[in-house]
């Protein structure tokens, strides 16, 4: 690891307890920073309620002497169940993603909906969560906008924590240790002191988030990373321990799409411009009766490959911050 790197996991890295809420009331209350949270949500009729129930509760309360969130928005970005119903009747704003920027017609994908939460939202932070998160705690939230409420130097702040699966307390994020972080220590060795890298908790100053360019599909968070270095530098980015994170895990073909769409944003950035010949991932199952190729069929499927461009070159954008 570089000395860079152990310089900045000693000084960039800290608890969610580090920062107890009086700290956060002073610190918000002293910048008049407003914060948003993001919830992406796509069918997640079972989770996303208990998500924005806790943070109405816990962040945005009335009672509280300096409520942290201002904002919360949840973006449905095409579900088939009741999410959106379930977010809207435990207090949340729900937004859909077709609804914002119509000129555009809307992409699939997690990247696509952050990037046009920008347009929808008012904080100077923006904070995004998933929804799928289980046993959610306001930490979660509390503990990655607190940095940059009391540190003007920082610009992103990610969620570290561990990721159980099965019986494995650290089992969980195989596209991490398989893909992302081997990428990340060949390629921007920088970045190896981030724990979860493609973790899809952290928060933002909007200034920043309006300059960088958004993958629309699963490499959205390591596009943002990425560019964020290049943009802000290592010094201001940061990560929390917010502590365990039990959420819905993919299947071994849909983390394999994941993977896909990784590889190709760490391609684009490593020779913009440039683009495989050929977007595409098969993957292979096994059928039933005899057919496919000796049993098994192959799946092609579109890698993720568009990438949204800056917030802050969208006239509509423009225009609202010039209003």
């Amino acid at each position: 690891m570089l000395e860079e790197v152990e310089q900045w996991l000693r000084h960039r890295s800290w608890s969610c307890g580090e920062r107890p809420p009086a700290v956060l009331a002073a610190a918000k209350r002293a910048t008049g920073s407003r914060v948003s949270v993001v919830l992406p949500a796509l069918d997640e009729e079972r989770t996303v309620g208990e998500i924005v129930s806790v943070i109405r509760g816990e962040l945005m309360a009335p009672a509280l002497p300096v409520p942290l969130v201002d904002e919360l928005v949840v973006m449905d970005s095409g579900s088939s169940d009741r999410t959106s119903q379930v977010a809207e009747d435990a207090g949340a704003k729900v937004v859909h993603r077709d609804d914002v920027l119509p000129r555009l017609p809307a992409l699939p994908g997690k990247g696509e909906v952050l990037w046009r939460s920008l347009l929808v939202t008012s904080g100077d932070v923006v904070c995004f969560v998933d929804a799928d998160l289980r046993d959610f705690s306001a930490r979660f939230v509390s503990g990655i906008v607190g940095p940059l409420l009391t540190d003007p130097r920082l610009q992103l702040v990610k969620a570290m924590y561990d990721r159980p699966l099965g019986g494995d307390p650290s089992g969980g994020g195989r596209v991490t240790e398989l893909v992302a972080r081997p990428l990340l220590n060949l390629h921007w060795p920088r970045l190896a002191g981030f724990v979860q890298p493609l973790g899809g908790e952290y928060a933002a100053r909007r200034t920043l988030l309006e300059e960088l360019p958004f993958p629309v599909g699963y490499g959205v968070e390591l596009g943002l990373l990425v560019d964020a270095l290049h943009t802000a530098g290592l010094d201001a980015l940061g990560q929390v321990d917010v502590g365990v994170r039990h959420h819905r895990h993919q299947d071994g073909q849909a983390l394999g799409r994941m993977a896909a769409a990784i590889h190709h944003t760490a391609q684009a950035r490593l020779a913009r411009g440039g683009r495989p010949a050929r977007p595409t991932l098969t993957q292979f199952e096994r059928v039933g009766g005899g057919g496919g190729f000796g049993g098994f069929a192959p799946r092609s499927h579109a890698v993720d490959t568009v990438e949204r461009p800056p917030m802050r070159e969208i006239p509509e954008y423009a225009a609202r911050h010039a209003a």
